[in-house]
């Protein structure tokens, strides 16, 4: 079928000879990598706070699924704006007041006394992250295409290794400052890092790449094609945004209510997940290098199977740790390689098609897993993260190539 070797084509991708990277590219790398880094350190940072901020407005567990469903629902709903944004203005400026805005509104959530209003004030807060999101990795598309070089991974190593870095943060103050502090402090350092870094991506932008990439050369000519590339690649996406984001919201009070693990073990559960996806993600650009993209998507998707269901139904706080370990080890590199095969295909608005629909697992993720939890109790309900983590490996398995094109 000829719709369908192309997906197995754009899968697996040709290897590419990299360009040198001038001094400028350089900058360019570390201001990019430095907004990841800090959109995963301010997202962490409130994701710690949710048990307290729970407690707060008092509300249960399905009240406290559907309030967090603000953040996937204004996520979403500015994705596809955020795309055309960044054809208009260019993805340095958007990602620069993406960022500020995300910094300014995680001051809102411990502000909020009911579960209405902590939906509300997430709808903004999850407006700013969705926004972010598409413009940072729009403009890591255009550096990618320049440098030659399936670098993606290493700028959401970044996001993860901020969201460590915020969640052991966040463990360790948990019990001295009262959120509202806590965000603030973040809030800050947020907007530091935006002004420093939104300067530098300003100044250093990525120039338009020589000549087509090889794998730009298979990529099928019509629009419905391509557009049938990006929705495999965010369906792909869904699967592991569904699993990112549950752990981030449900992680630690499965720890804390399901295993009675204290304050700090219930943020270090995140933390755990987060160095994991890290480490992954600090030797993706390798292993897709040597392996190709859909290997890759494979090992990922059934590595983070074995993970999840482990966290999920562990006797104890610590192998749930451990279970959570694996998982991140085996989501890290599944929603990177998803995301630049559809910016290749579809520039900023497949990125924007693509997160639009992998966020859609966030949307689905803290309603479904809150209702479930009231119906069947929270380590059952967790256990649906490990079904779509196979089902983006069985994806990734059927349009696999029979030959893996310049890769052994």
């Amino acid at each position: 079928m000829p719709t369908l070797n192309k997906i197995r084509m754009a899968l697996t991708g040709d290897r590419q000879v990299p360009a040198p990277a001038g001094p400028h590219l350089v900058r360019l790398r570390i201001a990019l990598t430095a907004f990841f880094a800090m959109d995963g350190f301010l997202f962490a940072g409130w994701v710690v706070r949710i048990p307290a901020i729970k407690a707060q407005t008092g509300a249960g567990a399905g009240a406290l699924g559907l309030a967090l469903l603000g953040v996937s629902a204004g996520a979403v709903a500015f994705m596809m704006i955020t795309g055309r944004l960044c054809r208009r203005f260019g993805s340095a400026a958007v990602t620069t007041a993406s960022a500020a805005a995300m910094a300014l509104s995680i001051v809102l959530p411990p502000l909020t006394h009911s579960a209405t209003a902590l939906g509300l004030v997430l709808l903004v807060f999850g407006a700013a992250y969705g926004s972010l999101n598409v413009a940072m990795n729009s403009a890591a598309v255009d550096l990618i295409s320049t440098l030659r070089r399936p670098v993606m991974p290493s700028f959401h190593a970044a996001f993860s290794l901020g969201g460590m870095l915020g969640a052991g943060l966040g463990g360790l103050i948990a019990g001295s400052l009262s959120p509202t502090v806590h965000l603030l402090l973040l809030a800050a350092i947020g907007l530091l890092v935006t002004a420093v870094a939104g300067r530098a991506l300003r100044a250093h932008r990525a120039p338009a790449a020589p000549e087509r990439l090889p794998a730009e050369e298979t990529r099928p000519r019509g629009a419905g094609h391509g557009r049938r590339l990006v929705l495999v690649f965010g369906l792909i996406a869904l699967c592991t945004a569904y699993g990112e984001g549950a752990m981030a919201d449900w992680g630690a009070l499965h720890l804390s209510q399901d295993l009675a693990a204290g304050p700090g073990t219930a943020a270090a559960g995140y933390a755990v997940f987060a160095l994991a996806m890290t480490i992954g993600r600090l030797t993706g650009t390798t292993v897709v290098q040597r392996f190709g993209a859909a290997r890759a998507l494979i090992a990922g998707g059934t590595t983070a199977t074995a993970g999840l269901l482990l966290g999920a139904l562990a006797p104890t706080a610590w192998t749930a740790c451990a279970g959570f370990a694996v998982a991140g080890l085996g989501l890290a590199n599944i929603f990177p390689i998803a995301i630049a095969r559809a910016g290749e295909t579809g520039g900023p608005e497949g990125v924007a098609v693509a997160s639009t629909v992998g966020y859609g697992g966030m949307l689905l993720g803290p309603p479904a897993i809150g209702f479930l939890a009231e119906a069947v109790g929270l380590p059952v309900a967790l256990t649906t993260l490990a079904l779509l983590a196979a089902v983006a490996a069985g994806i990734a398995y059927a349009t696999r190539g029979a030959h893996h094109t310049g890769h052994p």
